[in-house]
């Protein structure tokens, strides 16, 4: 059987600009390796929790890891409602495009009504 996989060996790294605009750089290994918890806590933060949770990391059933135990959350809430909330509602939220001259935006207000 003949191997057609093609091998790329070309490398596009991103431009300066866009590398300066990243949510993260190469650092962020060396956080979550130092204080894996607390990286992940820090990470954490950044979503809406109805309820804290009560430990970021359970391995005491090993090998079956659980995270963010006693934590709830609502995905959805997540992805839509807490953009609206914090004032991003006129902000797009998906914008698709299609064959040429065929596309649309849905800014996050309009999505939380559709979804709703």
């Amino acid at each position: 059987m003949t191997d057609t996989t093609a091998e790329h060996r070309d490398v596009y790294p991103p431009t300066a600009e866009f590398a300066a605009a990243a949510n993260a750089d190469a650092s962020i290994y060396e956080r979550a390796t130092a204080d894996r918890d607390g990286f992940w806590a820090e990470q954490a933060q950044r979503l809406h929790w109805h309820q804290p949770w009560d430990r970021v990391l359970d391995w005491d059933d090993a090998p079956f890891a659980r995270w963010f135990t006693g934590g709830k959350l609502n995905v959805a809430y997540n992805c839509v409602d807490r953009h609206v909330a914090d004032g991003y509602g006129d902000q797009v939220a998906i914008h698709w495009e299609g064959e040429p001259g065929d596309s649309r935006s849905i800014t996050y207000a309009q999505l939380q009504a559709e979804v709703k």
